[in-house]
């Protein structure tokens, strides 16, 4: 097995991939939100840049944004699991929902807004991959709004068996490859989107400008990884010393308490 070194999870690739090939994505999106592509009248990334000097920024994000018939997309794609991420999806939302109107305008004019998270880990206890959020009461379900939806597809869920004939477990199985020769089992299927993808991967892979990008961005996730360790260590520090002072202090009550009581005998 021919392990990739690139994986389609990884940022940078998709970010670039996308915003080159934004065909490939208005089809990707389609399919996660179960829409028909050909339905779709308004596609607009509206984040396609990517500067160099962002991939040094500590917890750069590179989702990708998108206005699909008057709807705010976010696609996001997070691979480690931190502890958090139901809470940082929400916050997502809110930034993306709070932002679409400007000073002055209606509440009313504030778009649908919908979060799109492809994981590496499992969140939910559910057999099943995809789950989706709304607005609802609880005990009658009554929506609240339509313009609350958030899509979670987790990939260690996704079966490992595939067929031309789902595209969607297609597209998710592209993001879980991590050999060269799972890539080369959806090409075998030969259905001319996914061969279109994987030809985009690789083209933008062996090239110079990628890996220099994504070197940039592996030694800040070093650096920042070396940053939080450190912070965490000298926490536990100042807790541990904390906790000896405070046990030190406490023998030394208990040792004046016992010298009093040896004195009044």
């Amino acid at each position: 097995m021919t392990k990739l070194k690139y994986k389609f999870t990884n940022d940078i690739l998709c970010k670039i991939l996308f915003v080159q090939h934004p065909s490939l994505l208005k089809r990707l999106v389609a399919n996660l939100l179960k829409i028909n592509l050909e339905s779709i009248t308004e596609f607009i990334i509206t984040n396609p840049e990517m500067p160099p000097e962002i991939m040094g920024d500590k917890f750069c994000r590179l989702d990708i944004n998108m206005i699909v018939d008057g709807q705010r997309v976010d696609l996001e794609i997070q691979v480690s699991d931190e502890g958090d991420y139901p809470e940082r999806s929400l916050y997502y939302w809110a930034r993306e929902y709070s932002t679409a109107i400007g000073e002055g305008e209606e509440y009313i004019n504030l778009p649908r807004t919908i979060i799109i998270s492809i994981v590496g880990f499992k969140i939910f206890d559910c057999v099943e991959f995809h789950s989706e959020f709304h607005a609802l009461e609880v005990t009658r379900h009554t929506q609240l709004t339509d313009k609350f939806v958030m899509h979670y597809f987790e990939l260690p869920k996704v079966p490992k068996t595939i067929t031309k004939d789902d595209e969607l477990r297609l597209w998710l199985s592209l993001f879980n490859s991590e050999t060269d020769e799972e890539l080369k089992e959806i090409e075998a299927l030969e259905v001319p989107v996914m061969k279109q993808v994987i030809s985009a991967y690789r083209s933008i892979t062996a090239d110079e400008k990628f890996k220099e990008l994504e070197r940039l961005r592996s030694r800040t996730r070093h650096n920042e990884a070396s940053a939080l360790g450190h912070a965490r260590r000298e926490a536990t520090k100042v807790e541990r010393e904390k906790w000896h002072g405070v046990v030190a202090e406490k023998d030394a009550q208990i040792a004046e308490l016992l010298a009093r009581l040896g004195e009044n005998k």
